[in-house]
């Protein structure tokens, strides 16, 4: 596999860690195709030689060439087995094969060592086409590293790499060409492919003022961009970074796998020895040669070769799969925790709504027109970055003149109060229509949804209701997780107990709770963790800097990340690139379906072995058998392995 450099720790493609570009590159399928194709023409020769030179036991032609065809295709397991003894790690399947095959050789069953190691080396060669094929959807992503950025300098455009690049420096991309950093389009209108990033493939619009993440792929425009992260920082170095460490996070059934096969291989190896020598001495007319004979068989079958690769294989196809999906699951672990999922807690903003705060209606008093009631909010509102002040300021759609605007003021927790024209402005909740003594109808004060309140020197003018648009599928996300057994869906938010209870009826959440500061979010789930003990997990999804510390308490933090914050994104065990409530459920059935087939290779390698060993043991089966037996489970357990990458 990959090696890394010890003065860097990447290889040569610049990859930290395990590198898919280097598997891929140490398997040579035409190399291993002639060595598996000699070795298969050697072998058929081999045994010609055998049954013509019956008579002659040790003839020299029929070991020149059955030796040449064992050391073709089992040479690496030989080595692998030798210099795994000389560091101590003895019991493993390169182990069990070596010795299994050096016995029957030494007890002249030379076409039987052949076709051992022939058909092993051809299953192996089955798993790494069915491993390459799963790393596809990896590799895709790993191909959208960008190679380089078009520097704008004073002397023209300079070719440089991403990582030398600094925020505020501007960059051209060119069509065709990938994105290489986050920033804002200052110049040029463009289509941009997000497919690497989402999972979605139909490419969007991009225009001046929009951010651009690193990644996407500049389809028809040519764009000047000014860098607001570095390289290391991007959206398309989080992905790299959570996609090639992954691996490195295994799921209990792994784990479980791994320790079970570090007992059971010396177990097989000390059985196998106990078949050899014990029956010769107590049982009449039994010979040694029967006996190792059928306790190399037991070696054979014994080997735990599908269980070894087809599990990792599983789930590396489940993880690959969810990100063809634009789902990024980081290990296999969160993987298996998917599938116990009992309780899931949404955010409201930017998770099941938009977080895009558009005017819905104008309600006037006193006289007051609808033009005039959303002038004066805008006034009052030019100088606030608040979502809902930009929101009024766009349905506006004028320019303000701020020269006429003195005395501005914000009140906290009420809104704000400003002097424009010798008017006093003021525009908040009804919180500040009581504390300033303004006269209303208490009507206002009960309507449902983010209301505005405006007044005029002391006189009441209207509301502005301001809503946060709910996200197409977040209804049909909600469905989705009760079908796949999800118990609870909850929501928690810091908005008002009006508008909670609106999105709450919309999107059809078991129950919320409204007005949550983000400690209290994180007691809420606290307490709802209390309540379900250790009956299933819980997953709580979120957007934003205050998602944070409710997303790493959760058993499965779930991140929005197109929108979200990097916070979110960093804390965060799954990173939905689509900002999509529905792809939640899409990652649980790929949990339990990645699940299932798992638990199938594992039974199904545990039940064939198990009557082999019976069958050899018995003196039934012979080590024809015992290969096929071996080399057939374990390409069973890989192809049904891929089927989850479908």
């Amino acid at each position: 596999m990959s090696e890394t450099s010890e003065q860097t720790g990447t290889c040569e493609h610049g990859i930290s860690g395990y590198c898919y570009k280097c598997a891929e590159e140490e398997f040579n399928i035409p190399r291993e195709i002639a060595f598996i194709g000699s070795a298969l023409i050697l072998f058929i020769l081999g045994i010609v030689f055998n049954k013509a030179l019956h008579d002659t036991s040790y003839s020299l032609a029929e070991y020149a060439v059955l030796l040449t065809a064992y050391f073709l295709v089992g040479w690496r397991v030989v080595w692998t087995a030798l210099r795994n003894l000389i560091h101590g790690k003895i019991f493993d399947e390169n182990f069990l094969m070596t010795v299994a095959t050096v016995g029957a050789i030494a007890i002249h069953q030379l076409p039987e060592a052949v076709a051992v190691m022939l058909f092993y080396k051809t299953g192996e060669f089955v798993q790494e086409l069915s491993v390459s094929r799963s790393r596809r959807s990896v590799r895709t992503l790993l191909d959208v590293r960008p190679d380089y950025a078009n520097l704008k300098t004073q002397s023209g455009l300079e070719k440089v790499s991403p990582n030398a690049v600094k925020v505020g420096d501007t960059i051209v991309v060119k069509p065709g060409e990938k994105i290489p950093l986050d920033g804002e389009i200052i110049e040029g209108q463009t289509m941009v492919d997000t497919s690497a990033l989402t999972g979605e493939s139909v490419p969007r619009s991009a225009g001046v003022g929009e951010p651009i993440l690193a990644g996407m792929i500049n389809k028809t425009g040519s764009l000047t961009i000014k860098v607001t992260k570095l390289f290391t920082e991007s959206s398309i170095a989080r992905i790299l970074d959570l996609v090639e460490n992954a691996a490195a996070k295994k799921a209990p059934t792994e784990k479980f796998i791994t320790t079970f096969t570090r007992f059971y291989t010396p177990v097989v190896v000390f059985g196998a020895l106990l078949v050899a020598v014990v029956p010769p001495l107590f049982i009449q007319g039994a010979t040694f040669s029967e006996w190792i004979y059928r306790a190399l068989i037991l070696l054979v079958i014994s080997c735990p070769c599908a269980l070894v690769i087809s599990i990792p294989l599983g789930y590396f196809g489940g993880i690959g799969g969810a990100s063809r999906k634009g789902i990024l699951i980081k290990g296999s672990t969160y993987l298996d925790a998917l599938t116990a999922v009992k309780t899931v807690v949404f955010d409201k903003t930017g998770t099941l709504t938009k977080g895009v705060f558009k005017v819905n209606q104008i309600v006037t008093h006193n006289g007051f027109s609808q033009e005039e009631v959303l002038r004066l909010a805008a006034e009052a509102e030019v100088q606030s970055n608040h979502p809902i002040a930009q929101s009024i300021l766009e349905a506006y759609g004028k320019k303000v003149d701020t020269s006429v605007i003195k005395d501005y003021q914000e009140i906290p927790g009420n809104g704000i109060r400003a002097q424009v024209n010798g008017q006093t402005i003021m525009v908040g909740n009804d919180r500040l229509l009581h504390n300033q003594g303004i006269q209303h109808d208490e009507g206002v004060c009960c309507v449902e949804g983010t209301v505005v309140h405006v007044a005029s020197n002391s006189k009441y003018a209207g509301y502005i209701i301001i809503s946060d648009e709910v996200k197409e599928d977040a209804a049909a996300a909600v469905s989705s997780l009760k079908r796949l057994g999800v118990k609870q869906v909850a929501m928690l938010t810091g908005d008002s107990q009006e508008v909670a209870a609106a999105i709450a009826k919309k999107v059809g959440v078991d129950t919320y709770q409204a007005g949550l500061l983000p400690e209290d979010k994180v007691k809420a789930l606290e307490k709802m963790k209390s309540d379900i003990g250790g009956r299933g997990k819980i997953v709580f999804v979120g957007d934003g800097v205050n998602d944070a510390p409710v997303i790493a308490r959760a058993d499965i933090g779930v991140a929005m990340g197109g929108l979200g914050s990097d916070a979110a994104i960093e804390t965060a065990d799954v990173v939905i690139m689509t900002d999509a409530p529905s792809k939640l459920p899409q990652a649980i059935e790929v949990a339990k379906r990645t699940r299932t087939i798992v638990w199938q290779n594992i039974l199904m390698a545990f039940a064939v072995k198990g009557v082999f060993i019976a069958l050899g043991v018995a003196g039934v089966a012979t080590i024809w058998e015992a290969v096929f037996a071996d080399v057939g489970v374990a390409m069973l357990a890989v192809l049904n392995a891929t089927r989850v990458m479908r």
